[in-house]
């Protein structure tokens, strides 16, 4: 049962409570950074270590820190993360950082990272909290690489820089523009609700070993009996 819970906690964040897709949380950075999938990649692996650093710690001090400061507290453990994580990326990976630009630094506010340390890490132990920021953020890398991947391919013809379709296709500029982004986040979005309601029809909160873990599904059922 434990394991099924554990499981539960890190999966929530791929489909069922995905950030950018079913959540609609940090959209700004997702529109803006997704022309290309090595764009998306780099911004998703970022932000996946700052949510499952500032988590862990944040769920470490969640009895010592003073309820009255702790959004303060929880931005400064959060800007140290994103702080370290910049300086790493310059330092290896000075293209991407220029590419990124303000981005990276806004992790810092991004509202996935600290809505996940309000709404789950200070109410919960380091492991959960742990698998929670850790599925939080593959759930973010995987919507920006799917939504940079397709307007790179469409955009340009390349993947990942590699060339594609690029001599077979004539490349669709438009989609490496807002108007693209938004085209291709909207159909993303549907795919994901779609998914994320199929999911939900098939589990029984009732009877689910893992029930607890399962906050949004539960409380939806709860919500209409």
């Amino acid at each position: 049962m434990e394991k099924e819970k554990v499981s539960a906690i890190f999966t929530k964040g791929l489909i069922i409570e995905n950030p950018v897709l079913r959540l609609m949380l940090g959209t700004c950075p997702t529109l803006a950074v997704t022309t290309s999938a090595m764009n998306g990649l780099g911004m998703g692996i970022a932000a996946t270590v700052v949510l499952f650093g500032s988590n862990v710690v944040i769920s470490l001090l969640r009895k010592v820190i003073p309820d009255r400061v702790r959004i303060p507290a929880f931005i400064t453990i959060i800007a140290g993360f994103v702080t370290v994580v910049q300086l790493v990326v310059k330092a290896l990976a000075p293209a991407l950082d220029a590419t990124l630009g303000i981005y990276l630094p806004l992790i810092v506010v991004n509202c996935i990272i600290l809505g996940r340390a309000e709404a789950y890490a200070k109410n919960h132990p380091v492991l959960h909290s742990a698998l929670d920021g850790l599925g939080m953020g593959v759930g973010f890398t995987m919507a920006l690489l799917c939504m940079g991947g397709i307007r790179e391919l469409i955009g340009s013809g390349t993947l990942l820089g590699f060339p594609i379709t690029a001599g077979f296709v004539p490349p669709m500029t438009i989609m490496l523009l807002p108007p693209g982004g938004f085209f291709v986040f909207g159909i993303l979005v549907m795919v994901a609700n779609k998914l994320g309601d199929r999911t939900k029809k098939e589990l029984d909160c009732g009877a689910c070993p893992i029930a607890e873990a399962c906050t949004t599904i539960c409380e939806e059922k709860e919500g209409n009996s």
